[in-house]
């Protein structure tokens, strides 16, 4: 485990990048809760990639009365029809970072455009950052919106959702930023907690999700998405099978658990390309089977999920 640096939280420069795309249903919202933050991004870069829907033309009215605000186009040739397939999220991401000093900045934050952010959530990851020092990736805990009211997601602890993430300078550079494939938010997390940072969604700041995970383009076609996910970051079959389990009670009901697996199935059967490194892959296979055996661990989750449906 190498040795990790000493934060100064004299100077704690603060950048956050929103990939963007066919948001303008929910873009206002997003730039009202960053603007509404106890503690504001020193640089928001929202990098609109190829949008249709008008979310240009009113991030540009926003930008005017946001001075820590700037929006970026996306070259078009980074676009495409699937953009879950290609990860086109992650490189919008990319392309962004590149357009600012990351040198110049203590933690950089990715903050998608479906988000509603409670007003201390920088405040509060800032605070963590400080009070854990080997903490290298922090978020919030979602919330969708389900039968009548908002309700958490159920995810591990550690796991960090990409729509909220915020790493540390030394975090992002030792993992080597945001991969440029399906299932990168799986992947980044565990390279850190390899690397020897911790990661954390704190339980208690939540984060308002207004379109359900992976439903961009359709929501059956997204649960395939996670399930090719999982084949990348080599989830073994037993896992797969539980995952299936739970998301079954998501709507529809049934369908979802059916096309994550397919998903899965379909990525094994097409030789999808799965994460190379040894070392990581094992890491990955190593926190599967801790996180299963925690007290009956996948297996009561899904049996408490499976009495609410």
């Amino acid at each position: 485990m190498q040795s990790l640096p000493v934060r100064s939280a004299i100077a704690r420069r603060l950048l956050v990048i929103s990939p963007i795309h066919n948001e303008a249903a929910h873009v206002r919202r997003l730039v009202a809760s960053v603007t509404s933050q106890t503690r504001r991004p020193d640089l928001w870069l929202v990098a609109d990639d190829g949008s249709t829907d008008g979310t240009p033309r009113l991030l540009r009215e926003l930008e005017a009365s946001v001075p820590f605000m700037e929006v970026v186009a996306v070259p078009q040739g980074l676009t495409g029809r699937d953009r879950l397939a290609v990860a086109l999220e992650a490189r919008a991401f990319n392309w962004a970072l590149r357009q600012a000093d990351l040198g110049a900045f203590d933690f950089v934050g990715k903050l998608d455009g479906d988000i509603e952010l409670s007003p201390e959530h920088f405040q509060r990851l800032l605070a963590e950052f400080d009070r854990q020092p080997t903490l290298g990736i922090a978020g919030a805990t979602l919330a969708e919106f389900s039968r009548g009211e908002w309700r958490r997601m159920v995810t591990p602890r550690e796991h960090v959702h990409g729509a909220v993430k915020l790493y540390s300078r030394d975090c992002f550079a030792a993992i080597g930023g945001i991969r440029e494939q399906l299932g990168w938010d799986i992947v980044d997390g565990a390279s850190a907690r390899m690397r020897g940072f911790s990661t954390v969604s704190l339980p208690d700041l939540v984060a308002r999700h207004h379109r359900p995970i992976g439903s961009a383009q359709g929501t059956l076609r997204g649960q395939a998405r996670i399930g090719e996910s999982a084949w990348i970051a080599h989830y073994p079959v037993h896992w797969i099978v539980l995952r299936a389990l739970k998301m079954a009670v998501r709507r529809p009901r049934g369908l979802s658990g059916v096309a994550f697996a397919l998903g899965y199935a379909r990525a094994a059967v097409r030789g999808v390309g799965q994460v190379e490194d040894p070392e990581l892959r094992a890491y990955l296979r190593y926190e599967l089977r801790q996180r299963l055996r925690r007290p009956f661990g996948g297996l009561t989750r899904v049996g408490r999920l499976l009495r609410r449906w």
